[in-house]
């Protein structure tokens, strides 16, 4: 699946984009995973990057939040991409894409997650390494991850 990226910081957004991404992250992270407070005060401070599929429709997203703000890293989180977009390369191709958009904002840094715990695997394939115990975030099992820059 081809996507257009769209890189903005929440001010710069509009209100549609906000729209979908606050969209597709209840559908995933409120209806799938069970409720919590999605929407925080880290989504000001932080950039967006939204996936759209050729005929407009958003099909994934994360944020990078600035460093100093979660950790003195700057971390992406709020990884999303929505159930038909699943399995194909989509949320590899959205991470890829974060990645770059780190390196080139804060060229020389190294890049910290909160990934859930099942997904480790998968982050460890992009260059993330634990650096933390498991622990229980919104009850759902997570681990610290770091990827050293460079």
């Amino acid at each position: 699946m081809m996507l257009k990226w769209t890189w903005a910081r929440f001010d710069d957004l509009g209100v549609h984009a906000l729209h979908d991404a606050l969209a597709l992250r209840c559908k995933v992270f409120i209806l799938e995973q069970g409720p919590y407070q999605d929407p925080d005060g880290a989504d000001k401070q932080s950039h967006h990057l939204l996936g759209y599929d050729e005929t407009g429709v958003l099909q994934a997203c994360l944020r990078v939040v600035d460093p100093g703000v979660n950790y003195p890293e700057p971390s992406i989180g709020r990884v999303v991409t929505a159930k038909e977009a699943r399995g194909n390369g989509t949320g590899r191709a959205l991470m890829q894409e974060g990645i770059a958009r780190c390196s080139q904002a804060w060229p020389g840094r190294d890049i910290r997650i909160s990934a859930q715990a099942h997904l480790r695997g998968f982050y460890g394939s992009l260059g993330f390494e634990a650096v933390s115990d498991e622990y229980l975030e919104d009850d759902i099992p997570h681990v610290e991850m770091l990827r050293k820059a460079g």
